[in-house]
């Protein structure tokens, strides 16, 4: 492989691994800050059991987080030397943001939060675990908005020329709402709410199945459904909106996305099939003139396609960009009829007596981090063969000095490293998830155990 393909994957690898990780954390944190708002409002004991098991989880997940995400940086500089100079002006002023709004926020509070426990005043500690929650959001702000800009840039001027050239911000505001950062904004916070609500979903169905601390479980499962359901509704109408975008801004990506060779003609929309890259044509099931209806309510509409645009500027990955989408796709209707549906039975009364519904939500707890990942591949690779689009190219962006055994070395050591983390975390993680919300002294689902312990030691 060259230097550009194994410096793409390089980044790809860590890039995926550490966004395992923030969507968690900024999950976790709208579902703290709920059970420890109720539990301020109603003094209801089971609320700070459940806010407390919930923050230890996520200092877990918001420390290998924090430690995933420094890699990164190194890499711009490394193997990406020309394209941190290109956009260095308007990363860093992103960057710096999110310094200020996003990690001085965090920090300020996480310590009440992991530590305030008892020694401040119950509204005291809801303030801090609030304030984490929006220093996670924000942290997603500029991430966001940095790397629309490079989809979508806006609000900058080019000073130099050839390799010295690089882009100056004219207009912060306008760089920071370029045409693309809201509407990806919302998409990539839903999703980070998805990905945080059915790792609790997923817990408490497995202990409801395991008839372990029941009670607590179950309110704890409807609170999160409710926020489950809703966040699934709202992320097909963020996803359309964000579609939408793409069509006006990044034709070329959205011609890669449904498989559309066509230069001007109406375009289908695939529920799911296999594209023939040789022969220019899908083979799947579809909804003639779907694609022409979603952008313009008109199934005769025609879209710009692939043959609208040279082949050195249209993506070259064409099957994969489409498969990754139609993953994110089906997985979210799969997330909206499947909560509509325990919704509907938690509605009747019948939710906690359907146990294989609750054995799918065990396992459903992979499905919003395949959808996240896919996501963003489809996006990333969709850009190509811009870095930043309409203005630097990928194969310009490299280290002139890098080697392709260089890359070789440092990605086998970031993968062992990371899989260090990662059977760290699994590991840590079920040792939580086995010992429960509660602590040993209060766990009220065992008083059989105790009152055996109680004998054995009086």
């Amino acid at each position: 492989m060259d230097v550009e393909i194994l410096a793409r994957i390089q980044f790809a690898f860590t890039v995926s691994f550490h966004y395992i990780y923030p969507p968690l954390s900024i999950g976790l944190g709208l579902i703290m800050v709920i059970f420890e708002g109720l539990y301020v409002k109603t003094k209801k004991r089971d609320y700070e059991i459940l806010a407390r098991f919930w923050t230890k989880i996520f200092a877990l997940t918001f420390g290998i987080g924090v430690a995933t995400g420094i890699v990164m940086e190194f890499e711009f500089g490394t193997n990406w030397a020309t394209y941190s100079k290109y956009v260095g002006d308007i990363f860093g002023s992103a960057l710096a943001a999110e310094g200020i709004f996003a990690f001085a926020l965090e920090s300020g509070f996480l310590g009440v939060l992991l530590f305030g426990w008892n020694r401040v005043k119950p509204w005291v500690h809801l303030m801090a675990t609030i304030g984490v929650f929006l220093g996670s959001m924000f942290s997603a702000v500029w991430i966001v908005v940095a790397n629309s800009w490079q989809q979508t840039p806006a609000g900058y001027h080019i000073v130099g020329e050839g390799m010295k050239a690089r882009a100056e911000i004219t207009d912060f505001w306008e760089m920071v709402f370029n045409p693309s950062s809201v509407d990806r904004l919302l998409h990539v916070w839903i999703g980070a709410f998805l990905a945080g609500v059915f790792l609790i979903l997923s817990v408490h169905a497995y202990y409801l199945l395991k008839g372990r601390y029941v009670e607590i479980s179950k309110k704890a499962f409807k609170i999160t459904l409710i926020v489950a359901t809703v966040a699934s509704l709202a992320q097909l109408a963020a996803g359309h909106k964000s579609a939408d975008g793409v069509a006006k801004n990044q034709p070329a990506k959205l011609a890669a996305l449904e498989g559309h060779f066509d230069a001007n003609a109406p375009a289908d929309m695939y529920l799911a099939g296999w594209v023939n890259t040789d022969e220019e044509k899908v083979t799947g099931l579809k909804i003639p003139g779907g694609l022409s209806f979603l952008i313009d309510y008109n199934f005769d509409a025609p879209v710009k396609g692939l043959n609208a645009f040279s082949k050195e500027d249209r993506p070259s990955a064409i099957n994969g960009i489409f498969q990754f989408y139609h993953i994110m796709v089906a997985i979210g209707i799969f997330l909206i009829v499947l909560t509509l549906y325990a919704s509907y039975l938690m509605y009747q009364g019948k939710l906690f007596n359907k146990r294989w519904l609750l054995l799918v939500f065990v396992f459903a707890v992979f499905l919003p981090q395949i959808a996240n990942q896919v996501g963003w591949f489809a996006a990333e690779m969709g850009r190509q063969p811009w870095v930043v689009y309409g203005l630097l190219r990928t194969s310009d962006a490299l280290s002139k000095v890098v080697t392709a055994n260089q890359i070789v070395f440092s990605l086998i050591m970031f993968t062992l490293v990371y899989l260090v983390l990662l059977l760290l975390f699994l590991y840590l993680l079920n040792k939580k998830i086995k010992h429960g919300p509660y602590d040993d002294e209060e766990d009220t689902d065992r008083p059989l155990q105790k009152e055996i312990s109680n004998v054995f030691n009086s």
